[in-house]
């Protein structure tokens, strides 16, 4: 008896987690969406965080995200290889001189400007690190006309 308690609440915590999982997907989704828009909030970061949420939830939503024109090449090159294309890697910086700009631009303390210099760097340390993607393989050009 109690083992048929403990497997329908296993099923009932699994369902939870999932829809758990779904709407942080959603969420995670929603924060790219808007860091596409604002300079300071990034935009990547967060559809690799949907991509995996939607991996553990919803193979659909993972699918479209995936396969989305805009997105999906970098998150399946992030997801296959852990590489950063070149050109996302110079947003990113760009994108932290910028914020790193504005937040000394408010006069911090000496600590505050040290510590954000830190967070900065190695920030900028890791998207360095990450290989850029591998070329993928040509596709063969010759038709069959059977």
């Amino acid at each position: 008896m109690k083992r048929h308690v403990r497997r329908a609440a296993g099923k009932a915590s699994q369902g939870t987690r999932r829809a758990g999982y779904l709407l942080l997907g959603w969420l995670m989704l929603a924060l790219g969406v808007i860091g596409a828009f604002l300079p300071l909030m990034p935009t990547t970061i967060f559809l690799i965080a949907a991509a995996w949420c939607f991996g553990r939830s919803s193979p659909r939503a993972e699918s479209w995200l995936l396969g989305h024109p805009r997105f999906g090449p970098t998150l399946r090159d992030w997801r296959e290889q852990g590489a950063i294309p070149r050109q996302a890697k110079l947003a990113a910086y760009a994108g932290m001189a910028l914020g790193y700009g504005l937040f000394l631009f408010g006069r911090p303390g000496a600590l505050p400007a040290i510590s954000a210099a830190v967070f900065v760097g190695a920030g900028a340390l890791y998207v360095a690190t990450r290989p850029d993607p591998r070329p993928k393989p040509a596709r063969d050009q010759r038709r069959d006309y059977g």
